[in-house]
């Protein structure tokens, strides 16, 4: 398993067109990818999820996979988090 942390700085948080990103990034992975914030676990495969979470600046995110491809889907997603300029 793959695990890596990011603390979102954006202002607007993880809205839904990052959070579109996000889930894009990740469909095409068959690892079995999660996103932990706020004390809950969601599938970052899915963009209900994702929103559900409400992550705003300052969250710290915690980003798993698990599966075959589990470090190329984390690239894939810090990959994201730079690009949107959503956090470091």
């Amino acid at each position: 398993m793959q695990q890596k942390k990011f603390e979102i700085t954006s202002e607007s948080g993880i809205h839904a067109r990052p959070a579109t990103s996000l889930v894009n990034a990740v469909n095409s992975f068959t690892a079995d990818v999660n996103l932990e914030a706020n004390g809950r676990t969601v599938n970052l495969k899915s963009i209900m999820g994702v929103m559900s979470l409400g992550i705003g600046k300052g969250t710290t995110i915690t980003v798993s996979a698990e599966g075959e491809d589990e470090k190329e889907a984390i690239e894939a997603v810090e990959r994201v988090i730079i690009a949107e300029q959503l956090g470091a």
